[in-house]
């Protein structure tokens, strides 16, 4: 049977050490029809079910389909992260819920961890601010050690010297408590862990558009959050979003939001076709899908020289914080052929791994005219591939966090598989 329904309610029943008789009594029914239901050969539904909950102390919306699939799914999930078999995940719920939930529990908040542990690895390779406040906290710690050994060691020291020393001791001490206390603010764990981690400008915008769902609201009537983004802690992050929502603002009047709402239910979230509907280009078409409130799509748009520039991430399909992605991509791979469509069915490693669509484009303009230099623009549309798409290539976020052993393309080795 899809629930199992009866299994949960005798199992509680014997938790509760009450006997089949007194259960069937208090809720109305023949002790026979309890038997039948605890061994699933008959259903439990409605007014019994109800029923036979308050009975036993259950929350009756636990045994709707919709509640025991969702954890279900989360079960799956849990399972193949750990290379377990889940043929008897439904028993397994029916019997034990509350395990259930436990375990689901755990391997979120295990693949949460990951996340973080994957974003602080990355700050601390390629943010110089990190780098260089670890700098001064070493050189700290050592003038702090190497004053220390001279006034332990040295028994017969001048006052004066001694005195010296003292004070760059106290000196030191301080410098090395104030480096401390800005690293532990910086690194904020108390924080969410993408608003603690985000500091550079262009992470300062990206989390106030997380904030907003990536979606903004005031460019569709023709308007930029002024308040939203005069809240960015940084000049240079107030100027990119100020870029972001100009940008916003221009491709809200090319593509009003329900034509385009329309068009991506008559074609997908096909680029080309949107940007031919609307005569607009396939970059502010990628854009626009991916700003679509409610829609699950992820977004890279990177420039000439393959730094991103943008990125909106997606459930499953990690993005580097900084840095280039993978190689692998088709973004790249785009750049390289430019005003071509190129697509990839791409399996992303996570746990458990993922399938998605990728779809990439680059534009090439001359804003310059002839003579001038070239800019071009890449962008990658990400979204869920369909059941029973078949997987064309392996590809993570960025080398330095992705497990996959025997990459042909690898630049340098992972911290996350010793094989690697």
């Amino acid at each position: 049977m899809k629930s199992l329904t009866g299994t949960r309610l005798r199992e509680r029943r014997l938790a509760l050490a009450r006997r089949q008789g007194e259960v069937a009594q208090a809720a109305g029914i023949s002790a026979s029809y309890l038997n039948l239901i605890e061994h699933n050969r008959r259903a439990a539904a409605g007014d019994v079910l109800m029923r036979l909950a308050e009975t036993l102390g259950l929350d009756v919306a636990a045994f709707s389909d919709a509640a025991e699939g969702a954890l279900i799914d989360d079960l799956r999930s849990a399972a193949a992260a750990v290379g377990a078999s889940p043929d008897q995940l439904h028993a397994f719920l029916a019997r034990f819920p509350q395990w259930a939930a436990a375990l689901v529990a755990q391997a979120q908040r295990s693949a949460g961890l990951e996340r973080v542990v994957t974003a602080l690895n990355d700050r601390i390779n390629h943010d110089p601010h990190l780098s260089a406040t670890l700098h001064d906290l070493l050189s700290a710690a050592t003038a702090v050690r190497a004053t220390a050994d001279i006034l332990n060691d040295t028994a017969e020291l001048d006052p004066d010297w001694r005195a010296r020393f003292h004070r760059n001791l106290a000196q030191d001490s301080a410098r090395l408590t104030v480096g401390a206390q800005a690293l532990v603010a910086y690194l904020d764990p108390g924080q969410q862990a993408e608003t603690a981690l985000a500091m550079t400008p262009q992470d300062e915008v990206m989390v106030w558009l997380a904030g907003k769902d990536w979606h903004l609201a005031e460019a569709e009537a023709g308007q930029q959050d002024e308040d939203g983004i005069g809240s960015l802690a940084s000049e240079a992050a107030r100027s990119l979003a100020r870029g972001v929502a100009t940008v916003a603002v221009q491709d809200a009047a090319a593509m009003p939001l329900a034509a385009v709402r329309a068009a991506v239910a008559r074609h997908g979230p096909d680029p080309v076709q949107i940007a031919q509907a609307f005569g607009t280009d396939v970059i502010a078409a990628s854009r626009r899908v991916a700003g679509l409130p409610g829609l699950a799509v992820g977004l890279v748009l990177c420039d000439g020289a393959g730094a991103i520039t943008f990125r909106r991430p997606l459930p499953g399909f990690p993005l580097p914080r900084s840095g280039a992605g993978c190689t692998l991509w088709p973004l790249y791979t785009a750049l390289a052929r430019p005003m071509q469509p190129l697509e990839m069915i791409a399996e992303a490693t996570g746990q458990p791994p993922q399938r998605f669509v990728l779809r990439a484009f680059c534009l090439t303009q001359m804003p310059s005219g002839y003579g001038g230099v070239e800019r071009r623009t890449a962008a990658m549309l990400i979204f869920p591939a369909p059941p029973g798409a078949i997987t064309q290539q392996q590809v993570g976020p960025t080398c330095r966090i992705c497990p996959v052993a025997g990459c042909e393309v690898r630049r340098e080795p992972s911290i996350l598989s010793a094989a690697v």
